[in-house]
């Protein structure tokens, strides 16, 4: 077999440098665990040994981590002072969870994805699925911490973006948060709407308790209340706003799911729908900096969710607007919008009413 010389040093420095990233990824957790990250944060150029005073670490270890950092390009190596310094716009993303641009939060997923991943084999051969739920207890810890800041950062203005809801939730609106995990998006809206009531809806039992122990510690458990439930039967009527935060792709049925939702709401209310944001042809995703990531979970996470629950509609992490508005549509809704466009998106969030 001939083999072009040059395609194959193509082929084996783009599989390298996915081997890095896999590779980097533990050590990267590490320096979270350790709080290496936030020591770095803002202290300017430090030494191993310096780093290792700040955070009762062994200098020998703390050297080996920043120098993986450093090659990596997290952290900046200055060779003639033999430092190493973490720079502000690296310290928004690796040592700050309040940092919209936080991301530090998603590595710990990776082990949920290599633990699952005998499981996700044999579905691949034998159909099925597992939910949430079912996975390595990181996975739901990741995605809550993952999306803490975002939704801090955008949630309020994407309900301030739907027509009249702000208004109506500041005077005590009742707000149902539908696949709400460990109820990231309920707590912010509470926060956002201190007059409005929220219920958040999960079919995953350890996810519900955990999520009434955070309402709980944050005083507000007399005004959110967490219940099992699927997302085509959840209780309660005269909702003023139904909010699927990323989820509506994992459900089995999203059209029965969005039409119970229409059935429950009030006069006059919305549904607001927040996916990842994906393209409608799979080419037109190439350039997308998220897509590559979005298509993984969809296959590791997302699609065994929904071929685990009756419908098995299985629309896929990354399944676009064009048939997140099919959805809506086929749901019985009649007027959808985009709303809310970021300078940087990572979402689609559509505003649905009857």
């Amino acid at each position: 077999m001939s083999l072009d010389q040059d395609q194959l040093e193509q082929a084996v420095g783009s599989v390298f440098a996915d081997l890095g990233v896999g590779f980097t990824g533990p050590v990267v957790v590490l320096g979270d665990r350790l709080r290496l990250w936030t020591a770095m944060a803002g202290a300017g150029p430090l030494t191993p040994a310096e780093l290792a005073a700040r955070t009762g670490t062994v200098e020998r270890y703390v050297r080996e981590w920043l120098s993986t950092m450093a090659v990596a390009g997290y952290v900046h190596y200055d060779p003639a002072a033999r430092t190493f310094t973490l720079t502000d716009e690296m310290a928004a993303v690796f040592a700050d969870d309040a940092s919209p641009t936080s991301l530090i939060g998603v590595f710990p997923a990776l082990i949920a994805c290599w633990t699952d991943l005998d499981a996700v084999e044999r579905f691949f051969r034998s159909g099925g699925g597992m939910g949430w739920g079912e996975h390595h207890p990181a996975l739901n810890g990741a995605q809550a911490r993952f999306t803490r800041p975002m939704y801090g950062a955008g949630l309020a203005r994407w309900i301030g973006a739907l027509d009249g809801v702000a208004g109506t939730l500041e005077r005590g609106g009742r707000i149902a948060d539908i696949g709400c995990g460990y109820g990231v998006a309920s707590l912010l809206m509470a926060e956002a709407f201190p007059a409005a009531t929220v219920v958040g809806i999960d079919i995953d039992p350890g996810s519900v308790a955990t999520a009434r122990k955070a309402a709980a510690d944050a005083g507000v458990g007399n005004r959110v209340a967490f219940e099992v439930a699927d997302a085509t039967a959840f209780p309660g009527l005269d909702y003023d706003l139904v909010v699927f935060t990323d989820c509506l792709h994992d459900l089995g049925d999203p059209v029965a799911a969005a039409a119970h939702a229409r059935s429950t709401l009030a006069p006059g209310g919305t549904v607001l729908v927040v996916e990842p944001l994906a393209a409608d042809r799979l080419e037109d995703d190439f350039s997308n900096p998220y897509a590559r990531i979005g298509y993984s979970v969809s296959t590791l996470v997302c699609t065994p969710s929904s071929l685990a629950q009756p419908g098995a509609r299985a629309l896929g992490t990354m399944a676009g607007e064009k048939r997140l508005r099919q959805v809506l549509a086929d749901a019985g809704y009649s007027r959808v919008r985009r709303v809310a466009q970021d300078a940087a998106p990572l979402n689609i969030v559509l505003e649905a009413r009857p």
